[in-house]
């Protein structure tokens, strides 16, 4: 039988990134026939976003790492253009200010008619239900809406292979279930290969035609969802796979609540004050507490949650530091200099990279610590720890930029552990990650509460919030109308 446009092969294929010893992925043989839908899943850092990006032609040059075997898309090397690759961060791939322009802009690139360039902008972007004007400015758009731009500017393109990296990490329940059945729906009706990414099956298992497992860099199972799951049950659970129905066992503890640490009085927040997402917000974050600010894409929770970190004024209200946490400042967090903001509150941003600052996962762990002038040797202390807490010890040297979307978010909590803060805002901290690293995270930031640590933690995922956290905030109760 012939090649055909959408088909997938790999032949003892392999990558090694250019500063690293080990491959990312190494030896991969398979073959996916066009339309196949496929799930490919495996422990966080196991290669799978390299072989995407292997498939979508963006690896790189020779000098950023050394290619092994082969990888054929339509039976000829991968190109760019070729295969549409929504990233696991949907803001990288999002070039242009308004909403329309960037779903255009593909099409614009690859030269579609341009009589049919907007209807296919608007038919894209009801898919997704982005329900938002062609003029919206895209800076402006949450992470989960950023998500489902993304997808429609790739669906927009109409290609043959359809590639995406954790598509709904990032969305609310009802996102999960429209962006999993826009993606295969729109592969469906055109006939385009669709090969996903993600670490928790149970919404892909049933829309799905066939599994790879990878596992420490290579293809450890292939087989129909049925097959892999019956006879890889063991292999799935080492390798930290979500599997249906099942949660990871963490002893978690408690931790005694302590004094108030921030209060919110009447803080309205928003993109301007004409323009406010919440508005009337009181509550208050304690010593050892644990809160889940949970709510739909799009509602306030992340620009909330930078004023809780004294990176973003709110419109009107207040934030209030007490006294065990402002240490001598102002009790408004925004007046702090940074440098005594980051050793009182860290923040961890809903896109790990936009806080990376050094070339190695070493020096970024150490950029804080020295920032507030800790003593080298403490520095070098702190750093093996949580080296070796949040298993980043094989990647101490490696670039920020090269690791997995898991490894990202674990380097990034990391990076503000590091400066032992008294209070965290984290934004989506258990994005990216599989089952034994979400535990291991898990119980890190119970620990930190007995300690004496404050926690805020805007999540979609509901095992943290029902497990993990100490108390739920619905932020819709706050919704400006």
């Amino acid at each position: 039988m012939g090649r055909r446009a959408g088909s997938i092969e790999a032949h003892g294929w392999g990558w090694r990134y250019g500063e690293r010893t080990a491959a990312a992925v190494s030896d991969v043989s398979f073959r996916i026939d066009q339309g196949e839908h496929v799930l490919l899943i495996g422990p966080s850092g196991a290669g799978k976003s390299t072989l995407l990006a292997g498939l979508a032609g963006v690896l790189g040059a020779e000098d950023d790492g050394e290619e092994s075997g082969e990888l054929l898309i339509g039976g000829q090397t991968p190109r760019p253009g070729q295969a549409g690759l929504m990233l696991q961060n949907p803001e990288s791939q999002i070039v242009m200010s308004r909403v329309g322009d960037d779903v255009a802009f593909g099409c614009e690139n690859f030269a579609v008619d341009p009589a049919q360039i907007w209807s296919r902008v608007t038919q894209s972007l009801h898919d997704v239900q982005l329900d938002v004007a062609l003029s919206r400015d895209t800076g402006e758009l949450s992470g989960g809406q950023q998500q489902r731009l993304a997808l429609a500017g790739i669906l927009a393109m109409r290609p043959q292979v359809l590639l995406a990296d954790e598509p709904t990490a990032n969305l609310d329940p009802e996102g999960v279930a429209e962006v999993s059945a826009t993606l295969t729906a729109a592969a469906r009706e055109t006939g385009a290969t669709l090969v996903v990414v993600e670490h928790r099956v149970d919404v892909w298992l049933p829309l799905v035609d066939r599994v790879l497992v990878v596992a420490g860099g290579r293809l450890v199972a292939d087989g129909t969802p049925q097959q892999v799951i019956r006879e890889q049950l063991g292999v799935l659970r080492s390798a930290g796979v979500w599997l249906p129905d099942e949660h990871p066992e963490v002893s978690l503890g408690s931790a005694p609540q302590g004094d108030t640490l921030l209060q919110l009085e009447d803080v309205s927040v928003g993109r301007d004050s004409q323009h406010l997402l919440l508005s009337g917000v009181e509550t208050q974050f304690s010593v050892g507490e644990l809160v889940a600010l949970t709510g739909k894409n799009g509602l306030g929770k992340t620009t909330l949650a930078y004023s809780l970190a004294g990176l973003v004024a709110p419109r009107s209200g207040s934030v209030v530091a007490a006294p065990a946490l402002r240490r001598g400042l102002g009790s408004d967090p925004f007046s702090w200099p940074s440098k005594r903001l980051v050793s009182r509150i860290g923040t961890v941003f809903q896109n790990p990279e936009h806080q990376f600052v050094s070339s190695t996962v070493r020096r970024e762990l150490s950029a804080g610590p020295r920032a507030a002038n800790v003593p080298e040797d403490e520095i070098r202390k702190r750093c093996d720890e949580l080296l070796g807490r949040l298993r980043l010890e094989r990647l101490a040297e490696a670039n920020p930029y090269t690791l997995s979307g898991g490894e990202q978010r674990r380097l990034s909590v990391a990076t503000m552990l590091a400066t032992r803060p008294s209070f965290l805002v984290l934004d989506e901290p258990t994005f990216g990650q599989d089952a034994n690293t979400w535990r291991e995270l898990s119980a890190l930031l119970r620990e930190l509460l007995s300690e004496g640590v404050g926690i805020a933690a805007i999540t979609h995922d509901r095992l943290f919030v029902d497990t993990v956290a100490d108390r739920e905030l619905p932020c819709g109760r706050w919704r400006a109308v």
